[in-house]
């Protein structure tokens, strides 16, 4: 099968070690002729789009075409674009995430800040994530298995300049998987903001931030939480604004079926019972 790209930029924000780093490179192998990776040397979930502007960023070239930044995801995506590749990418991908980016989660997410940076630079951007439940294994092969599929059909069909898309894989084996679905991020899964505070070893007061997760209160299939709740991808074009790009619209049921979802199993009941996704 030809690959419908010259060359595609990946990064995260799990860092060069994660494991989803590896998957998503898997995908890009499909679509693409080049993989360039420039990817942050440590985790940087919930910087956003924020960039280093108070320190310099160190760049350790591991590999050919293999780079691990001191900085951020978008950090990486404006380093890779303006100084480490010979050409601009045809494509930015980001992830895959180890927990969905869902709901309002959107707004503090590394992996969307890279692919919404691609986009700010006029280069197309998917942000892909896997969705997992604590305490049981992640289901790497449903992003691995669907990944690149989605991502070739997506480069064919085309989405608005001024949007990344962000898809989310349920946490659910691959062939459990019921369908696509196009939603949107959708307020109500942050419940509250949890704040630890401790003392150092001279009793001066630091803090560990946190959120308080309500997943359950969102519903719906227009939202991206209610299609992974229902066992399926959920597709959301995001914008700096983070909204959704209204008038784009694609037929799911195709798209399932062009890349190998049964989609039949839509008609049965929900193959999850737990209304929380981990993010």
């Amino acid at each position: 099968m030809s690959k419908p790209i010259k060359r595609v930029l990946l990064t995260n924000d799990d860092g060069w070690r994660g494991p989803g780093l590896k998957v998503l490179e898997e995908i890009a192998a499909q679509i693409a002729e080049e993989v360039w990776i420039v990817s942050p040397d440590l985790d940087q979930s919930g910087v956003s789009m924020s960039i280093s502007v108070h320190h310099p960023l160190r760049v350790h070239h591991f590999e050919e075409r293999r780079f691990s930044v001191s900085g951020t995801p978008s950090d990486c995506v404006l380093l890779g674009v303006a100084e480490l590749m010979p050409e601009k990418p045809d494509l930015v991908l980001s992830g895959v995430n180890h927990g969905a980016n869902i709901s309002d989660s959107v707004a503090y997410s590394g992996t969307i800040g890279g692919a919404l940076t691609g986009t700010l630079l006029g280069i197309p951007a998917i942000a892909l994530s896997q969705a997992y439940h604590a305490g049981v294994p992640t289901e790497w092969d449903t992003a691995r298995e669907y990944g690149g599929k989605l991502v070739r059909e997506l480069l064919a069909e085309g989405w608005p300049e001024d949007c990344a898309m962000n898809i989310n894989f349920p946490a659910l084996p691959p062939r459990m998987v019921r369908g696509v679905a196009i939603c949107r991020p959708q307020r109500g899964s942050i419940g509250g903001v949890n704040i630890e505070r401790r003392e150092d070893t001279r009793g001066v007061p630091y803090y560990w931030l946190g959120f308080q997760r309500q997943t359950e209160k969102v519903t719906g299939l227009q939202s991206d939480v209610g299609a992974l709740r229902e066992g399926m991808i959920s597709l959301s074009p995001v914008r700096i604004e983070r909204d959704i790009a209204s008038s784009w619209q694609v037929d799911t049921g195709v798209m399932a079926s062009s890349i190998g979802i049964d989609v039949t199993q839509a008609n049965s009941p929900s193959p999850n019972s737990d209304v929380s996704i981990d993010h």
